[in-house]
């Protein structure tokens, strides 16, 4: 299938390929829109010839657990027209802009893409960054007094769509491309701040072979992701792109910041929460603690008893709660705990820790389970397996409880007032071990 060319999308990497691509692809084929994807390699190393290789086609498979049933579905992908490397071909990534058949632009250059970089010039062919890229191929278009885009920024950082367009006019005012086309950028351009949601487990390495044997052909650029999915999308455009109408979990909204908390405070939070003290426990990935009765309990009891409570106990969180379940047991992803542990005391911080104070705010008490993963946080970086900067790994070793509570630099705020009971889960762990804290947890 390749039809009108409707969408940019910076980045060929997994996850676009199987998120955003699969839903084009989708639609395509209900009938709902017609229009191909243009992908442009973001940076200049990437996976534009290996695409080229294939005519832009491969294959995806999404597979989990969905209402309790496994769910194994394949789909070939040939929504993809063309991918344009515009380290090598310049002139034809800015040609783009002159095709009015062009309505949304996609990105996912990861968390570090969007970033202002003071030396990039529109002279450069092409800029680094990739708001530099962007706002060049933007000016283009303004040049052709074309109309402007729907842009749906899928980067995992706060408010992405609103940081983009910042990056974008620090760099007209930069390049003096002239009041007009900043008032272009904002009034002619939707900058769609949103949050996505599906783990892509990407080249099925070990399986790799096997897949290929199932659908017969060779795919050389296959890729694999779980059957969950949500996309929020700040704004409203489902008259264009009807995601809704075929079926997608979309959200268009005037605010992705609750959607946001959600996301970070169950799925992550319960990720950050269990798997330190599962390590220490003896098990390996998420799906062995899914399969051990008192790790599931336990998290359960989290989730249910003092996440969703402290964030909102509605039928929609709750609804999301049990989808994380499904998707922690999912049969077909090997998660390691050492994977998810990297950096455990930035992802705390952000994840879990307000978690616990909003908890003793509403009810006067810290939660348990939560308090403990912390004490669980403590030991596990006391042992040769934690991961993260080399400062923190030194001084958590070594410090005492009191003297680790006392990081602001780490925790955002001195959190000594959780001394007492932080400190008795982990005298309990150094002493009597996991599992029977567990078994304390559990009564």
């Amino acid at each position: 299938m390749k039809t009108k060319e409707r969408i940019i999308q910076f980045g060929e990497g997994g996850f676009l390929r199987g998120f955003v691509d699969y839903f084009f692809q989708k639609l395509n084929d209900k009938g709902l829109f017609e229009g191909s994807v243009v992908v442009v390699q973001p940076i200049k190393t990437g996976m534009c010839d290996m695409l080229k290789e294939q005519n832009c086609e491969y294959n995806l498979f999404l597979r989990g657990v969905d209402n309790g049933k496994v769910v194994d579905e394949h789909t070939h992908i040939d929504i993809i027209s063309r991918c344009i490397n515009p380290y090598k071909e310049y002139e034809s990534y800015l040609d783009l802009a002159k095709n009015p058949d062009f309505r949304f632009i996609v990105s996912n250059t990861t968390e570090a893409g969007i970033v202002y970089e003071d030396d990039n010039k529109l002279t450069d062919s092409p800029a680094n960054s990739f708001p530099a890229k962007l706002t060049a191929l933007l000016y283009e278009r303004f040049k052709e007094r074309l109309s402007g885009f729907i842009i749906l920024s899928c980067e995992l950082i706060d408010h992405n769509g609103d940081e983009l367009l910042k990056c974008c006019k620090q760099y007209a005012h930069r390049w003096e491309l002239g009041e007009e086309f900043v008032k272009w950028l904002e009034r002619e351009n939707s900058f769609c701040s949103t949050l996505v949601d599906r783990i892509v487990t990407g080249f099925p390495g070990d399986e790799h072979k096997a897949l290929e044997e199932r659908i017969g052909q060779k795919d050389n650029m296959m890729d694999t992701a779980e059957i969950f999915h949500l996309w929020v999308i700040q704004g409203d455009h489902e008259d264009e792109l009807p995601l809704q109408r075929a079926g997608f979990n979309v959200v268009w909204t005037d605010n992705v910041d609750p959607y946001k908390k959600r996301k970070v405070r169950i799925l992550n939070g319960a990720h950050t929460s269990m798997v330190l003290a599962a390590r220490m426990y003896g098990l390996e990935t998420v799906g062995e603690c899914m399969k051990d009765e008192k790790v599931v309990s336990i998290l359960r009891k989290s989730v249910f008893e003092e996440i969703i409570p402290a964030i909102g106990d509605t039928e929609d969180n709750r609804n999301f709660g049990n989808a994380v379940f499904e998707r922690f047991a999912n049969p077909f992803i090997r998660h390691q705990l050492l994977s998810i542990a990297l950096n455990s005391v930035s992802k705390f911080r952000a994840r879990v820790l307000p978690t616990i104070l909003e908890f003793k705010e509403q009810t006067g008490r810290y939660p348990n389970i939560l308090s403990f993963s912390l004490a669980a946080l403590i030991a596990f970086y006391k042992t040769d397996e934690a991961n993260d900067s080399e400062e923190i790994i030194e001084f958590m070793k070594e410090a005492s409880v009191a003297d680790i509570l006392k990081r602001a630099d780490y925790w955002g705020e001195d959190i000594s007032f959780l001394y007492d009971i932080v400190n008795t889960w982990f005298e309990k762990i150094e002493k009597d071990g996991v599992a029977a804290c567990y078994d304390e947890l559990l009564k």
